[in-house]
């Protein structure tokens, strides 16, 4: 049994030794054996042969070499994609607690809208207020706020005008008869106003 057979049958026999034979093949000066490759006597048609072995070999690794960086680019399009989508029904859960809070804190407005005829009115109305501050501030951590209504210039990507009141100049808003609000940037619900001119 030649040094080959000895290798080959200690491979078969223990398979998580082949990285280990690789090193030590390394090593090692190859035969045609070892490359599976049968070569004629001839030294310059065995070149010739090798040669053209090399040349497929490095093609072929160049191929898988550009085929890996792509699969990798895609991975990392993918994950990217995944986070994105991630974040956005995140943002989309919120936005659906949100716009079921807005009833409420339109009540907790008109409330505070009242004036107080009482001391019993005038503390009740401040735990009111109170209450909507915590509410608002809590929102607010998660990039939720109010739009800026009177006296801003009207922004029908803001505002829903449910009256014009005739005028010159620019239009400003007027009065506010609902908020509106915005969640990192996107638009929650528009302000319900009245426009008038500046």
């Amino acid at each position: 049994m030649n040094d080959h057979d000895k290798n080959e049958e200690a491979r078969d026999q223990n398979p998580d030794s082949s990285a280990q034979a690789g090193v030590e093949a390394a090593a090692v000066e190859p035969t045609a054996d070892w490359l599976e490759l049968t070569l004629p006597d001839d030294p310059h048609e065995a070149q010739m042969i090798l040669m053209r072995e090399l040349l497929e070999t490095r093609l072929e690794a160049g191929e898988l070499l550009t085929n890996l960086h792509r699969v990798a680019a895609e991975f990392d399009n993918y994950r990217k994609r995944t986070e994105r989508d991630q974040i956005d029904n995140i943002q989309r859960a919120g936005q659906r607690v949100i716009e079921a809070l807005l009833p409420s804190l339109d009540g907790l407005d008109a409330a505070l809208a009242i004036e107080a005829a009482t001391e019993t009115e005038s503390r009740m109305l401040e735990g009111m207020r109170g209450t909507q501050s915590l509410m608002l501030d809590a929102l607010a951590r998660d990039g939720f706020a109010p739009i800026v209504a009177i006296g801003a210039p009207f922004d029908p990507a803001l505002h829903e005008a449910v009256s014009v009141i005739p005028g010159e100049g620019e239009q400003v808003v007027q009065e506010e008869l609902r908020k509106g609000y915005v969640m990192r940037g996107r638009l929650i619900r528009p302000s319900l106003v009245i426009v008038g001119h500046a």
